[in-house]
Parts: C-alpha cells; structure tokens; sequence
C-alpha cells in the first residue's frame, strides 16, 4: 500500500467516524452541529486538496512529505474534534457552560468573524509598529556593537542585565507614564523584541568567518562596507533566530497589554468576554489568536527561508 493510500484511509476513517457519531446519535440543545460537521468536512476538504497538489511526487520526495504532516495534522484534529463533540454536544460529560460544543463556537466564529478582523486590524497596527522599530534599532546596533570591542565589553554586562528582565513588568508602569494605551503599547513590545534581536545580532558578528574579515581587510574595505557587505550577511542566520524569538514575545505581551487597558484588540476581545463569562466567544478569541499567530508564522519562516536560501 503506497503512502498516499494509507493517508487517505487514516483520515477518511477519522472522518466517517465523526459524521457517524454525529448523525447516530441526537445532539444536545443549542450544541449547533452542523456547523462542527461542517469544519469536519473543510478539514477533509483541505488534505485532499493538498493530496492532489502533491501528485506528482509518487511515494516519495518533499511533496510527500508535505502531504504525510498534513495528513498526520488533519488526521489528529479530526480526532480532537471528535473527543470534543462526544464529550459536549452528544454526552454532556462536561459542563456546558465551561465547555461549550465545538459546533457552537465554530458558529460564533462565523457570526463575530467581523469584529474579530476588527480586531485583528488595531493589534497589528501596535505589533507591527513596536516590532519594526525593534528591528530597525536593534539589527544596527548589535552590528556596530558586535563589530566594535571597547563597545561590546560596556554593552555586554548591561546586556545580561537589561535583557534578563521580563518585559512583563513593565506593563503597568509603561501605562502609568506614556500618554496613551497605544503607546504603552508600542514600548512594551518594542523592549521585549528588541533585547532578542540585539542580543542574537551581537552574537552573530562573532560567528562571521575571520578569515572573510581578513580577506576584506587586505583590500582595504571600508568600515561601511565591512559592516554591510561582510558583516551583515553572515549575521543573517542570528538575526533570523532573534526576529523569531522577538515576535513570539510580541504576540505574548500584545495580548498581555491589551487585557490590561484595551478597548480593542485580539487581548481584549478574551479578558472581555470573559469578564461577562460568555466562555463560547472566549474559546473564539483564543482559536482565532491561535490561527493568527500561525499565519503569521508561515509567512515569516518563508521570508527567513528566501533571505537564508544559500545555506
């Protein structure tokens, strides 16, 4: 049996499954099914259509590859989606009003899709402002720093300090002293993606080969040149890993900020819900959060993938 037959078995079987389960037995009053059939059907839909794209590989290559995580991701949520169905619309095993019925939050999710881009919208506008600007400090500096060592050895003990704080606890007081929350904001995000960056750009210029340095030297490169034309591509790979740990705490202080003194945003659409108890649209704010921070992700790992394709 080749590898996409058994892909196909294990998660048609998965999903028969759950359309069984879901039309043998009643569901329970205001669980909304349909609508989780409805993702189980999307779900299946997704992996045959990435099946097809990856045709041409036969058994074998990165398409198959592809096709066998994705089946493996389809095939485990399937299976998730029918633990969570069984143990709230069909058998009420858990309590309703804490564990609502994924059918009912895939409906919310289609009814409040406006407000959630709504505030999807002002969180990026804050992310991507404080992010930028720690890109923009932080890639130079760590250069200049890393490139220069009576600087490196002042920045070095200031670092360690500086960078082991939580950005965290600077919440409260960042809205205390700024003007406005967007503000705050701005600043929080900046310093807890900024320190990554820095930190990984410094240790990078020592990760440059010496010998292109002293290539460079012999031709009487200039300072300039040496920073952005030596020093500067072989840092890109530290620079890539500090982006990627400077945006994951982005997104972790964004949504932090925001349950503290938003009146918009992906943060505050959980903390309010939940201060009304409505769990269902709780439950929505974290899956859609969750989807965000994904696609975001994917397309960062592209970019790094494009900027880093020589290695």
């Amino acid at each position: 049996m080749s590898i996409r037959e058994k892909l196909l078995n294990k998660t048609n079987a998965a999903f028969v499954a759950f359309m069984a389960l879901g039309f043998a037995l009643p569901s329970q009053e205001g669980s909304r099914s349909l609508f989780a059939y409805g993702l189980a059907a999307a779900l299946q839909l997704l992996f045959w259509a990435r099946l097809a794209l990856c045709r041409g590989d036969g058994g074998g290559g990165r398409g198959s590859d592809k096709a066998r995580v994705t089946g493996d991701v389809v095939f485990l949520c399937l299976l998730l989606l029918f633990a969570w169905e069984a143990a709230t619309a069909k058998f009420a095993l858990l309590d309703h009003f804490l564990y609502p019925a994924p059918g009912e939050v895939a409906a919310l999710f289609i009814e409040d899709f406006p407000n959630l881009i709504s505030g999807l919208l002002s969180s990026l506008k804050i992310l991507g402002t404080g992010y930028v600007l720690a890109v923009l400090t932080g890639v130079p500096l760590g250069l200049v720093v890393g490139w220069n060592r009576r600087l490196y050895q002042v920045a070095k003990p200031v670092t360690k300090m500086l960078g082991a704080i939580p950005p965290i606890v600077y919440i409260p007081y960042a809205i205390a002293i700024l003007p406005t929350f967007r503000s705050a904001s701005v600043f929080i995000i900046f310093i807890g993606s900024f320190w990554p960056i820095f930190i990984n750009t410094l240790n990078g210029v020592f990760d440059v080969d010496r010998r292109l340095i002293d290539s460079a030297r012999a031709i009487n490169v200039s300072p300039a040149d040496m920073l952005t034309r030596v020093i500067l591509p072989g840092t890109i790979p530290s620079i890539m890993s500090g982006a990627t740990i400077g945006l994951s705490f982005s997104f972790i202080l964004l949504t932090s900020a925001e349950m503290i003194g938003a009146t918009n945003g992906m943060g505050w659409y959980v903390k309010y819900f939940s201060d009304f108890a409505n769990y269902p649209k709780v439950i929505v704010g974290i899956v859609f959060i969750g989807l965000v921070v994904s696609v975001i992700t994917f397309f960062f790992e592209r970019l790094e993938r494009y900027l880093l394709r020589w290695r």
